[in-house]
């Protein structure tokens, strides 16, 4: 038996979610169904319960069929059944209808607020798929029509002196429903009945909601747009079911919802892993490269060129003394710049002279713009603006700063394109591995809060690490830079295996002094020193070496002295460097 919705009704009952903040509060006229007054009349045969005499509808509620004949199924609209079971689960039956050549899918939220609902064994017989993804179920339905079957937790709520049931009997469609009808059914009788229709968070009420005497609720609602919903919500005696509902919060949920392995987080992380193969592929060829550079058999690569009878000075890619130590073990150490005062002598820049036991460098040529922003510091710092010359006994007592010169090292070996960076700096991948490591901190985060994809962010921030990481492990030098070690190592070679005879008299001179800062780089002093140990320092014309003095003319065509004197020069050389 049916009884008409009474418009005019006292709002009975406490306000829906009056007990989680994170549930829209229905409006106080909200429609409020009580069990109507029985009319006088006999009693029925069955066990003494009174019927109740339906109202007939007037006006615009009259039925457009025939009385008794069943209403046509109309194309986009959907018939829900729902129990309320008496263990506290939902069995619900929606029975769709859809329009040929078309398709329905229903994306439902099982998550309202803080409110968390659980959907088990959803399974369609029909044309169309029932599945839970995520927070959602969705159904994916084809032409005609299909029954869904699923069971649902949660849906109960203890409020203390009674319970309340709830749950969106239509929600998520991505077409307007033509016609929604519902019934549910519960164990005992339920009250302060509430219906709500519309987008999400308005407090329009349904259609129609009626009850009959058998304690079931009917609800109608025709033309609900795309995406909208109908909350049905009940309350029942206190007891008659177990509560069933869970909040979690929502900060909480968003995280586990971030974190979960959905298919935009797959594709992430899938990008992330290739993104490390290829890295990891990159890395270990630069350093197999580099390797091979250190530790290959290179032949032997002259400082010399004869070109017409005239020997020629040349080192390959034009390296100086000073850088060659740089390439070798990636850092400018003192003998480095030991080896760039001795080439700035033999370059006439700098003049050696031997003074009471002790050495004068004294400045011979100005530093002009054939010096590179490196040798320039260097000699700078041993000679400022306005000094002319300086004993190493002073520089060993005050060591100047040479740090400006190790600096401008670095800097030349990475603009020769040698170096990928300077040993103390990020270099380019290092600073991208620190913006990516921060972005996809930060991103991981950000989506964690608002539900997103998290694990993107994850593996940004892991590909960030590992870049980083890398931009470390990677070799210093370029592969230019290995090339030229190679090089390096057959300049080593041929300090080792040169011989003076080859080299015309006049001009043993120049060769020994023009190589002798490349054997101080390379630590082959002492061998470059007994290979021309019979060097007569006067078959150019001059007496001694050009760039090197000594007090005692008789000593200056001593060679073997020469030896001895340069070497505890060099020495002081070291100290005033590694005190610097």
């Amino acid at each position: 038996m049916l009884t008409k919705w009474a418009v005019a009704a006292a709002v009975a009952g406490i306000a829906l979610g009056a007990a989680q903040p994170s549930f829209p509060s229905p409006p106080s006229d909200a429609p409020s169904l009580d069990f109507p007054v029985p009319s006088a009349g006999p009693a029925p045969s069955r066990g003494g319960v009174p019927t109740v005499n339906p109202v007939p509808p007037t006006g615009t509620d009259k039925p457009t069929h025939p009385p008794g004949v069943p209403q046509p199924p109309l194309p986009r609209s959907v018939n829900v059944q729902l129990k309320v079971e008496r263990d506290g689960r939902l069995t619900v039956r929606e029975q769709v209808i859809v329009q040929a050549r078309q398709t329905m899918t229903r994306t439902a939220p099982l998550r309202i607020g803080d409110r968390v609902f659980t959907v088990r064994d959803p399974r369609v017989e029909g044309n169309g798929t029932a599945a839970v993804e995520g927070d959602s179920l969705v159904l994916r339905l084809g032409e005609g029509a299909s029954t869904v079957d699923y069971t649902v937790d949660g849906t109960v709520e203890d409020l203390g002196d009674r319970l309340r049931f709830r749950w969106q009997i239509a929600s998520g469609w991505d077409t307007v429903l033509v016609s929604v009808r519902a019934s549910l059914l519960t164990p005992q009788r339920g009250s302060d009945f509430a219906c709500l229709a519309g987008p999400a968070g308005t407090e329009d009420k349904c259609d129609s909601a009626l009850t009959d005497g058998g304690a079931v609720l009917r609800v109608v609602q025709s033309n609900l747009d795309q995406g909208a919903r109908v909350d049905l919500s009940a309350d029942l005696p206190a007891g008659s079911v177990p509560a069933t509902a869970r909040f979690e919060a929502a900060s909480a949920a968003s995280a586990a919802s971030a974190f979960a392995l959905s298919p935009l987080n797959g594709v992430g992380l899938g990008a992330g892993f290739l993104l490390l193969l290829a890295g990891f592929a990159v890395l270990w060829r630069a350093r197999a490269r580099d390797g091979r550079a250190l530790g290959g058999e290179v032949e032997p690569v002259a400082l010399l060129d004869d070109r017409g009878g005239e020997v020629v000075f040349a080192s390959p890619d034009g390296i100086l003394p000073g850088q060659v130590g740089a390439v070798v073990d990636e850092r400018v150490d003192a003998r480095d710049l030991s080896a760039t005062v001795v080439d700035l002598a033999v370059r006439n820049y700098l003049w050696v002279t031997e003074v009471d036991g002790d050495w004068q460098v004294v400045r011979r040529n100005p530093a002009d713009d054939a010096l590179t922003a490196y040798e320039k510091a260097v000699y700078t710092a041993l000679l400022p603006e306005g000094v002319e010359s300086v004993r190493l006994s002073r520089l060993r007592a005050e060591p100047p700063s040479i740090a400006p010169a190790r600096d401008a090292v670095y800097r030349d070996a990475v603009s020769r394109g040698w170096f990928t960076r300077r040993p103390s700096a990020f270099g380019p991948l290092g600073i991208a591995g620190a913006v990516l490591l921060v972005l996809g901190v930060g991103g991981t985060v950000l989506f964690a809060v608002l539900g997103g994809p998290a694990l993107i962010g994850v593996a940004v921030a892991i590909v960030g690490l590992a870049v980083l990481a890398g931009g470390r492990l990677l070799p210093l030098r370029t592969e230019r830079g290995s090339v030229l070690l190679q090089q390096v190592r057959g300049v080593q070679g041929f300090l080792n295996t040169a011989d003076p005879g080859s080299v015309p008299a006049a001009q043993r001179e120049m060769v020994f002094s023009r190589a002798l800062p490349y054997a101080v780089a390379l630590d082959d002093v002492e061998q470059w020193l007994q290979r021309f140990g019979g060097l007569d320092p006067a078959a150019d014309g001059t007496p001694g070496l050009y760039w090197y003095a000594t007090q005692d003319p008789a000593a200056a065509g001593d060679q073997q002295r020469f030896g001895q004197q340069f070497r505890a020069f060099l020495d002081g050389l070291d100290e005033v460097f590694a005190t610097a």
